[in-house]
């Protein structure tokens, strides 16, 4: 019998957060309290927030539905480690889909993981290799979760530095927003030494430590982190216009491509239009066209167009040999 009543609220919402209904009597007999001490537990839930449904009946059943706000979630060992591991894969690896958000919710887990867990989740990623897509730029958590807990906290960011061409510096900021491209993670922040906005991709920063300075957020010069990142990067290389029409509709192609492509114009309900910049080869850009799974024409630029029939032909060949 658990006679210390946080730990038996505890104990109780661990059960409710299984998906499935629990008989009044069950829970009674798991937690050793009568049943008129889980109805009493049951009404202390509620007024914490949880919402907690009841069943009429012979024996009344309680379960954990969905409500207008998230309140704590309780986790078992087994529980905590696999989320940790999979936002940890995710995360380090800038996998699509994955974004600050996510970097943010494993700041917390790993904030308040035993010693122990922490273990069993670096032991058992230090022992599997995630297959993912992209360059091979990889992030370390610790890195992602330091810098994700520094603009959470909106507190002063200082790191190490290697830019493209090799120089290494020192960099002290204010962290505005961590984006997420699909195959890169960039950090969107204040320069303080150079008195400007800058973008620093994630994976050539080093030793990264908030130093618990507290600063006010300035506004950005665009409308969010990744328009600014966009301009940014346009800056710095040769971009290019493309236009893709799509045997789809729109709203498919936007859930296959990542949202810096822009936005698909519907031409009709079975077709859309795509026409946006990019500043990444034309060789990437033809394969990414191409993994969205319809048919598609390419009208510019002529590079992209030449590239995709070369494309083509080589496939065409590829599958011909492995007929023979």
């Amino acid at each position: 019998m658990t006679t210390d009543t946080p730990a038996r609220l505890l104990q109780l919402l661990s059960l409710l957060q299984t998906p499935r209904e629990w008989p009044g009597g069950e829970l009674a007999g798991r937690l050793g309290v009568s049943r008129r001490t889980v109805r009493r537990d049951i009404d202390r839930l509620r007024e914490l927030g949880y919402p907690v449904q009841a069943t009429k009946g012979a024996d009344g059943g309680y379960r954990l539905v969905a409500g207008k706000a998230m309140p704590p979630l309780v986790l078992d060992d087994e529980e905590a480690v696999a989320i940790a591991v999979g936002l940890r894969a995710g995360a380090g690896h800038a996998v699509e889909g994955v974004d600050e958000a996510s970097v943010r919710a494993l700041a917390k887990l790993e904030q308040v993981l035993p010693s122990r867990l922490r273990h069993r989740v670096s032991t058992l990623q230090a022992a599997t290799t995630p297959l993912t897509s992209g360059d091979g730029a990889t992030v370390t958590p610790e890195t992602l979760t330091v810098m994700a807990s520094a603009v959470a906290g909106r507190e002063h960011l200082r790191f190490a530095y290697r830019s493209g061409d090799g120089t290494d510096s020192r960099r002290h900021c204010e962290p505005y927003r961590l984006v997420s491209t699909g195959r890169r993670w960039y950090l969107v922040a204040y320069d303080l030494d150079r008195a400007d906005w800058r973008t620093f991709r994630v994976d050539r920063v080093e030793e990264p430590f908030a130093t618990g300075a507290r600063f006010t957020p300035r506004e950005l010069p665009t409308g969010s982190a990744e328009e600014y990142l966009k301009q940014s990067m346009y800056r710095r290389q040769e971009t290019y216009e493309f236009d893709v029409t799509f045997a789809a509709p729109a709203e498919f192609i936007a859930a296959r491509l990542p949202r810096w492509f822009g936005t698909p114009e519907p031409v009709d309900e079975h077709t859309c239009r795509l026409r946006a910049s990019a500043g990444d080869a034309v060789e990437w850009l033809a394969v990414r066209l191409a993994v969205v799974d319809c048919d598609f024409t390419v009208h510019e630029p002529p590079e992209l167009v030449q590239y995709v029939r070369e494309l083509g032909t080589r496939l065409t060949r590829a599958a011909g040999a492995a007929d023979r």
